[in-house]
């Protein structure tokens, strides 16, 4: 099974701060794509994909590689600017299928409205915050479309390993699924899924929620 790192995602941390981060000379993320990404979204046919605080790019990227045309945002430029170089060399005559744009995950996505697919991938932000990037991804998906939703749950506190250690950011499924209360989604998947992490002697406990984006005329 494919792991993830163990570094957290800090809800504190601001955009500077992770221009910082994302200025070293390493990766930040793994280049892989997310464990259940690949899972998930490797069943499903290729179209428009939004990435919401992408990070460096990694699920998109390999989202592109899969026949998606694919927007990745994050609110860190230097971290748009790493996307950019990494596609620039990596997915060759592919390379036009990808965008990569600064932009809150709290505000609509330009140019990334009607999407086949949008990533919510170990996005943790304070609740009124989060129910907002919620709310703009699933207002980025087309009728049909899908709302993929990863994050440390918060029983990864006591049980699993990695992730934030702030309580009052982390998503059980419960969490996600009461978010989501409203918008005109159906929840098509939501478990607790635990995931290998190498050198860690627990696994790390992830929530997985798949939403499913309502038609116009659907009450």
């Amino acid at each position: 099974m494919s792991s993830e790192p163990l570094r957290p995602r800090a809800v504190s941390m601001t955009a500077s701060d992770w221009d910082r981060r994302y200025g070293g000379a390493d990766l930040v993320w793994s280049a892989e794509p997310n464990v259940w990404v690949r899972e998930l979204c490797g069943a499903m046919v290729p179209g428009r994909a939004l990435d919401v605080a992408a990070g460096e790019g990694r699920n998109a990227l390999w989202l592109v590689e899969q026949g998606w045309d694919a927007v990745a945002t994050d609110f860190s430029p230097v971290a748009v600017a790493r996307m950019v170089e990494i596609a620039d060399w990596r997915l060759g005559t592919r390379r036009g299928a990808f965008t990569a744009l600064v932009a809150d995950a709290t505000d609509p996505a330009p140019g990334a409205t009607a999407s086949d697919l949008v990533l919510l991938v170990y996005l943790h932000l304070p609740r009124e915050q989060w129910r907002a990037a919620l709310a703009s991804a699933v207002g980025a998906a087309a009728p049909g479309g899908a709302v993929l939703v990863i994050a440390h749950a918060l029983r990864n506190l006591t049980e699993g390993v990695g992730g934030p250690q702030d309580a009052s950011i982390l998503l059980d499924p419960d969490d996600v699924v009461g978010s989501a209360e409203g918008l005109p989604v159906e929840v098509e998947l939501s478990e607790l899924r635990e995931r290998e992490v190498p050198g860690a002697d627990r696994p790390a406990l992830d929530t997985v929620v798949l939403l499913r984006r309502r038609a116009a005329d659907t009450p």
